[in-house]
C-alpha cells in the first residue's frame, strides 16, 4: 500500500501543505500561532481608522494585532494580543494611535516605558494613552486658517476699494495727506515773516555756537576741552594705578593680596566673620519684655507696685530684674551691745525707711510646665515655684523670701487679653500679724510690641 501511487500523491500533498503553512506562519509579523501571546486592554476616545486585526507595533516593528473593538460607555474599548516573548510591558507603558500614511490607515504604537518598572500582568489594562491629533482635526484646523486668510483678503480688498476712491481706507489716507499738505502751504504762505524770523534765529544760534567753539579765551570751548582732556588723562593715570594694584593683589602682594590668595588668611577671616555672625544672631534671638503691675493689700489698705524687665536668651531660661515700691517701707534691724560693769546688754533697734525701694534680681529655669526662680527677691534671698497653664496665660505661684523673717506669698495670675493680666492672692501667709490678701492688675510689653509701636510713630 505504501508503494501505491495514491499514497505517494497524498503524502506529497500533506508535506506541501505543512511547508506552506509553516512558511506562512514564519514570514508573518507579530505573534504566530505557536508563539506565546499576552492580552491587554485600553480605552480610546476616538478609534476611527482602527479595525480588528490592525497592527500593534513597537519601535515600528509589528508585535501583535487588535483582537476586538467594543463601544463601552461612549468610548472605544480595545483588546490587543502581543508577542509575550518579545514584548515586556510595564506600569509606565503607553499606547498611541499613529497613522501609517495619508490614506488614513492607522495602527497602535506601544511605548515600553521604564524598563525597571514592574511588569504589567497578562490581561491588565494599559492606563497611559497618548493623545494624538487625527487627520480630520488637522484638515479642520487648515480649513479654519483658510477661512481666516479669506476674511483677511476680503477686508484688505474692502479697505482698498471701498464704495469709491473717497470712501476706501487708502483713499481717505491720501485725501488726509492732501489736506495736511494744503494746510502746511497755507500756514507757510500766511506766516512767511515768522518763518524767516525762525530761520534768522537758527542762524544766530549756529553763529553763537561757532564763536563759542572757536573762542580761545579761558572761558572758551577750547580751554574747557583742554581741561576735560587733562581730567581724562588723570582718570587714565588712576586706572593704571588701579591696574597695578590689582596686579599686586592677584600675585599675593600686600595684605589684601594675601587675604585673597592665601587660604590660611582667608580661613582666619571667615572664622572671625562666623564668630561675629554667631554673636549677632544670638543678640537677634534675645527676647526682652517690660512688666508693670500694682497690688492692693487689703490688710494695711495700701498699694504695692512693681516695675521690671525680663531678659530671655532661650526658651528654657530667663532673667528678671525689678524694683518694688512697698508702702510699708524697708525695715532694718540694728543690734547694739552695751557693756556696763563687766556685763553686756544687747538691744535690737528696728528702723523702717518709707521712701526706699526694694530690688529683685532672679534667674529662672523652665521645666515642662513648671518654672523655678531663685536669687534676690525684694532685697533679700528668695525662691519661687510657678505652674503654667493655658498656654502660659494662667500661672499659679508660691514664693519664699526673707528667710530670717520668712515671708510666704501665693497668688494666681491670669492674662485675660494679650499684654494685660489680673493677679490675686495672699501675702505674708506665715506671719499672722501681717497676713493680707491682695488683688491687682498689670501690663507687660515685649520687644515685638516696641518694634510695632516704633514703626507706627512718625517724626
Amino acid at each position: 500500500m505504501i508503494n501505491t501511487p495514491e499514497f505517494k500523491v497524498g503524502l506529497l500533498v500533506v508535506l506541501l501543505t505543512t511547508v506552506i503553512g509553516g512558511l506562512t506562519l514564519k514570514v508573518q509579523d507579530g505573534p504566530g500561532l505557536f508563539d506565546s501571546t499576552k492580552e491587554y486592554t485600553f480605552t480610546l476616545d476616538d478609534a476611527s481608522g482602527l479595525i480588528p486585526k490592525s497592527a500593534v507595533k513597537m519601535a515600528g516593528i509589528r508585535v501583535g494585532h487588535i483582537e476586538s473593538i467594543e463601544l463601552i460607555d461612549g468610548k472605544a474599548h480595545l483588546t490587543i494580543f502581543v508577542n509575550g516573548e518579545k514584548v515586556k510591558l510595564t506600569k509606565s507603558s503607553e499606547v498611541e494611535v499613529r497613522t501609517d500614511g495619508i490614506l488614513g490607515d492607522k495602527h497602535i504604537e506601544l511605548n515600553q516605558g521604564e524598563y525597571t518598572d514592574a511588569e504589567l500582568p497578562d490581561g491588565s489594562e494599559i492606563t497611559n494613552v497618548a493623545s494624538t491629533g487625527s487627520l480630520d482635526k488637522v484638515v479642520e484646523q487648515i480649513s479654519g486658517v483658510a477661512n481666516s486668510l479669506s476674511s483677511l483678503a476680503e477686508t484688505l480688498q474692502k479697505a482698498v476699494e471701498g464704495n469709491g476712491d473717497d470712501n476706501s481706507v487708502i483713499g481717505r489716507i491720501v485725501k488726509n495727506l492732501e489736506t495736511v499738505t494744503s494746510d502746511l502751504a497755507d500756514v507757510t504762505n500766511g506766516n512767511k515773516a515768522k518763518v524767516n524770523d525762525i530761520v534768522d534765529r537758527v542762524a544766530a544760534v549756529t553763529q553763537t555756537l561757532d564763536e563759542l567753539i572757536n573762542d580761545e579765551s579761558r572761558q572758551g570751548f577750547k580751554s574747557a576741552w583742554g581741561d576735560a582732556v587733562s581730567s581724562l588723562n588723570r582718570i587714565d593715570s588712576s586706572l593704571r594705578n588701579i591696574e597695578e594694584a590689582t596686579y599686586k593683589i592677584n600675585n599675593g602682594q600686600g595684605t589684601i593680596g594675601r587675604l585673597i590668595n592665601e587660604d590660611e588668611t582667608l580661613d582666619k577671616v571667615n572664622l572671625a566673620i562666623d564668630n561675629v555672625n554667631e554673636f549677632l544672631g544670638g543678640a537677634e534671638k534675645l527676647e526682652t519684655s517690660f512688666d508693670f503691675h500694682s497690688e492692693y493689700l487689703s490688710g494695711p489698705g495700701l498699694t504695692k507696685s512693681y516695675l521690671g524687665v525680663k531678659i530671655q536668651p532661650g526658651l528654657d531660661r530667663f532673667y528678671e530684674i525689678s524694683i518694688v515700691d512697698d508702702p510699708r517701707g524697708v525695715t532694718s534691724v540694728t543690734n547694739t551691745k552695751i557693756t556696763t560693769g563687766g556685763s553686756t546688754t544687747e538691744t535690737d533697734e528696728v528702723k523702717t525707711f518709707k521712701n526706699e525701694i526694694k530690688i529683685s534680681a532672679l534667674f529662672a529655669k523652665n521645666f515642662y510646665n513648671f518654672t523655678v526662680k531663685a536669687g534676690l527677691m525684694e532685697s533679700t534671698g528668695g525662691a519661687g515655684l510657678y505652674y503654667n497653664m493655658l498656654g502660659n496665660r494662667l500661672n499659679l505661684a508660691v514664693e519664699f523670701f526673707g528667710f530670717d523673717d520668712l515671708n510666704v506669698k501665693s497668688y494666681v495670675k491670669y492674662e485675660f487679653y494679650k499684654g494685660f493680666y489680673v493677679v490675686g492672692g495672699g501675702d505674708n501667709l506665715v506671719n499672722s500679724d501681717m497676713v493680707s490678701s491682695f488683688v491687682g492688675a498689670g501690663i507687660f510689653i515685649t520687644n515685638d510690641d516696641l518694634k510695632l509701636f516704633a514703626s507706627k510713630v512718625s517724626f
